[in-house]
């Protein structure tokens, strides 16, 4: 690494100083350099805590925690789509095959907002900012695999610069970027990103066919149409089921939340009071299906609330969404306000309103928006609480 970083700063570096030919675009050297080794420079001004780790080593263990489920996400694909076809693959065929239809997906998410992240700072002459590591590698984890490359350049595109830039870059955003992606492409290419011909890659070469009776639905869309699905709660926690690539592995989504809990990146409390909410509110249909409307949505009712919680993109959201620190509460009382609320709305929308099965993604931009007021609500309580006490301990005296 010493050689590598005298060889940056011996001959990178130079026209990228102030008076070099390349000087206007310092923010991709910086940005080259900080990715590799801590940074050369300190805060200037406003108050800043002194600390081991910066933004981008914060973002780089995140993405750590995301790696195994990115990497099930490519075989899970593959598997899907010998098994829709009847062909036995091996391991290894199914692994390529997936990882060649995920890494363009992966490849054109950072492709597109990281050049779209270079041009701002090139613009307004400021480093390059981290949050981009993680949303680059969340958005095609939460994408259809046969989304068009396109359409996920468009959402990743829309991310960046409505949900982030406008604010005013990383740190300032209201809504969680890799959300926005998806919300963008569910409500703009609905056919791509519902249904159940997505989720599974079923192209086939000559003298193949589809196996009979393959619908290509997911365990939550089966419970949304017809209240009944074909997958065992095992396949659900293991994660070998239809779905956006890398939600469907509730244990490695547990993996990579232990990970980052022990590193102090992520957010206990929100995780579990989301899981305490979803449970709450699976409880609650749980009691009431008998008094459903219909026979379809009674059953999706009676779902026991410890599958609803393995369901669709709940453990995701919950683990690499809801915990953005950006986004979220910031107070330790609002985290769990916030973190119930999400888990208690994403498994009522799911239920009320089938045509969003994926309750989770719309429960957590809903709760971006109220994460400010939460907030305030909590401090106001607290100033109210010290002031009274105040009050009592002077009037003592």
């Amino acid at each position: 690494m010493k050689a590598l970083h005298n060889f940056i700063e011996s001959k990178l570096k130079p026209p990228f100083d102030e008076g070099g030919k390349l000087h206007k675009y310092w923010p991709v050297y910086d940005g080259l350099y900080t990715f590799l080794f801590v940074p050369g420079h300190t805060a200037h001004s406003g108050a800043h805590i002194r600390d081991g780790i910066d933004l981008k080593r914060t973002m780089n263990t995140v993405i750590m925690a995301l790696v195994p489920t990115l990497l099930f996400g490519m075989w899970n694909v593959g598997y899907q789509h010998y098994g829709a076809l009847g062909i036995d693959a091996t391991f290894f065929e199914q692994f390529l095959f997936g990882a060649i239809k995920v890494l363009p997906m992966v490849v054109v998410s950072y492709g597109v907002g990281l050049g779209i992240e270079f041009l701002f700072c090139v613009i307004k002459g400021h480093s390059i900012e981290e949050g981009f590591l993680v949303t680059g590698m969340l958005i095609p984890l939460i994408m259809p695999v046969d989304l068009p490359l396109w359409m996920l350049a468009l959402s990743t595109a829309f991310a960046v610069v409505i949900g982030k830039e406008v604010f005013g870059g990383t740190g300032m955003n209201i809504f969680n970027p890799a959300l926005l992606a998806r919300a963008f492409a569910f409500f703009a290419y609905p056919s791509f990103m519902s249904g159940d011909s997505v989720w599974i890659n079923t192209s086939v070469k000559e003298g193949q066919a589809v196996v009979d009776g393959f619908s290509g639905a997911t365990a939550l869309g089966d419970l949304a149409t017809t209240g009944a699905t074909n997958y065992s709660p095992l396949e659900m926690f293991l994660g070998t089921i239809p779905g956006s690539v890398g939600e469907t592995s509730v244990l490695l989504i547990l993996l990579g939340a232990g990970l980052l809990i022990f590193t102090g990146i992520g957010s206990w409390k929100i995780m579990l009071s989301a899981v305490v909410g979803g449970t709450v509110m699976g409880l609650i249909f749980n009691t009431f299906a008998p008094y459903a409307l219909s026979p379809e949505q009674q059953a999706f009712m009676a779902v026991p609330f410890w599958q609803q919680l393995m369901l669709g993109g709940f453990a995701f959201g919950v683990v690499y969404m809801a915990t953005d620190p950006v986004s979220g509460s910031q107070t330790d009382t609002g985290k769990w306000i916030y973190g119930f609320l999400i888990g208690f709305l994403a498994i009522m929308i799911r239920v009320f309103n089938p045509a969003y099965p994926e309750g989770v993604m719309l429960a957590i931009l809903f709760m971006n928006t109220m994460a400010p007021l939460i907030d305030h609500y909590v401090i106001q309580a607290n100033i109210k609480k010290r002031k009274k006490r105040a009050e009592l301990k002077t009037a003592g005296a």
